[in-house]
């Protein structure tokens, strides 16, 4: 049941990242055009902020592609680790726009361009009504996982940054201050480099196998370990394949007679049910080894 509905939301997502990349590549032509016609700056950044963002969806289509495909004896998790790797993919990219749209905006505040901002405000406005087009294709998915979080992100930054471009346009149609179109650039920068290295930072965590955020792993321990058969827990590990796919390994010890009286037979399925239903990060894949209290680990071969 859960593997069908897993298998449903991936192919909904993947509907939705394709209906999101052909939007958003078509406004990505418009505005290279608009960027050309207008000599605005902030179009121009703003076009390749969409250029980016395109791949990045594109990225994004082909992890949620990917994990579909079933796991193999050689790859055991699939291509679960895809969309972890598209997200950071999407991530560094969306930084070094925001770094090359704060530069460049700064450098115009003191040479400002002449900008048709006619123009300007027409393809701002077809920027915004296509990047809320994609808002609301992708916003029920947005939560399923960081490969769908990642492309929202991108497509809301892509709609602030035609916001901005249609309030440089007024400004600058009304009051003919061309540094709006600069002062707009760097808006759409701020907009998006605190996010990307938000989501950065998550989706190194994950590449670091670090232990998933939310999960105490002394809590972990000490809540096995107050299990009446178990002595001791070593070689605690956690971490996660992908943004919804945390796991959990250990050495669990006890003592002999457990093994005698057939009490050890039952502590796999409690310790497992444990770590799944008893923590705030539910644990559905886990690892333990029983180990009997005679059997000692070689101090050299143990990490607590």
């Amino acid at each position: 049941m859960s593997h069908d509905h897993d298998h449903g939301a991936a192919t909904a997502n993947r509907t939705k990242l394709a209906w999101a990349f052909g939007i958003t590549f078509v406004i990505l032509i418009s505005e290279v055009v608009g960027a050309i016609v207008t000599n605005s700056l902030a179009l121009l950044v703003d076009a390749a902020h969409m250029l980016t963002d395109s791949t990045g969806l594109l990225l994004a289509l082909t992890a949620a592609t990917l994990v579909m495909r079933k796991p193999t004896a050689k790859r055991t998790w699939g291509f679960r680790r895809a969309e972890v790797l598209s997200a950071t993919l999407q991530s560094a990219l969306l930084l070094g726009v925001g770094i090359y749209a704060f530069i460049d905006g700064t450098r115009r505040l003191f040479e400002p361009a002449e900008v048709a901002a006619g123009g300007l405000l027409i393809f701002g406005i077809i920027g915004l009504v296509g990047n809320v087009a994609s808002m609301l294709i992708l916003a029920s998915g947005k939560d399923d996982n960081l490969n769908m979080r990642a492309a929202f992100l991108e497509v809301l930054n892509d709609a602030l940054g035609s916001v901005a471009v249609i309030i440089s346009a007024i400004i600058i149609s009304t009051t003919g201050w061309m540094q709006a179109d600069s002062i707009a650039a760097m808006l759409i920068s701020a907009m998006i480099i605190p996010r990307a290295l938000k989501l950065l930072g998550e989706t190194t965590h994950i590449l670091l196998e670090s232990t998933p955020k939310g999960l105490d792993l002394e809590d972990v321990r000490a809540h096995l370990t107050a299990h009446p058969l178990v002595l001791a827990v070593h070689d605690l590990h956690a971490s996660q394949i992908a943004s919804n796919l945390p796991i959990l390994s250990a050495h669990v010890v006890v003592a002999d007679e457990a093994f005698r009286n057939g009490a050890a037979a039952t502590l796999l399925g409690e310790l497992q049910s444990c770590v799944a239903q008893h923590f705030e990060v539910s644990i559905e894949h886990s690892t333990f080894q029983i180990e009997a209290s005679s059997h000692q680990t070689p101090e050299h071969e143990r990490h607590d």
